[in-house]
């Protein structure tokens, strides 16, 4: 095992015991050494959007494409830090260019999902809901959105609908309708009072 190697062990063991500020001192030492290393460039924004630098985390990523523009972890990242400081717009550029040329890019499209919700546009954030569905149709985080999505669009019954069908797949989804106040709204609807008793 080369230094380097050792180095990008070491440092990717304090970032697993949470211990990012050691992580990020290591992985700007294998940067320094080798500016091209992308795995020690992607670390180091992971570690620094994990301690919420995201501007700095962005530009870690944002260095990293320079070199390797299609690398999708890079761009996977940087979208996750741009929606935590609300560039919202960037964010969702960045998601449309991995769904161009991968469309069913979960990850991707889970992100796309929560900034056009963040952004108002809750028809579009369900379609994407759907779609998601369409794939992996037991994913209770997506059913909930959904729910979140049909209840500000004023879909009260597909609303529950949704809601039933997340609480089924796991019951941390009643806390999470109860503790949401979107659900005000629902509070003397006898069929969202026996949902999340």
């Amino acid at each position: 095992m080369s230094h380097l190697d050792e180095l990008l062990k070491s440092a990717n063991n304090l970032f697993l015991k949470k211990q990012f500020t050691n992580a990020i001192s290591i992985y700007k030492k294998i940067i320094d050494i080798d500016p091209n290393n992308l795995n020690a460039i992607n670390n180091m924004g992971y570690a620094l959007n994990k301690s919420k630098k995201y501007k700095e985390a962005i530009c870690y990523y944002e260095t990293g494409l320079m070199k390797n523009p299609k690398e999708k972890t890079l761009l996977i990242n940087k979208i996750s830090a741009l929606r935590k400081i609300k560039m919202f717009n960037s964010a969702l550029d960045n998601c449309n260019a991995i769904l161009n040329e991968t469309p069913d890019e979960l990850v991707v499209l889970y992100h796309k999902l929560r900034i056009l919700h963040m952004l108002k546009k809750y028809e579009e954030s369900l379609e994407i809901c759907d779609k998601i569905l369409s794939i992996y149709p037991n994913n209770g985080d997506v059913l909930f959105d959904k729910a979140c999505n049909l209840l500000l669009l004023n879909r009260n019954n597909s609303c529950l609908e949704s809601l039933k069908s997340a609480i089924k797949i796991s019951n941390k989804f009643k806390l999470k309708a109860r503790s949401n106040s979107l659900y005000k709204k629902l509070e003397k609807n006898q069929i969202f009072i026996k949902l999340i008793e």
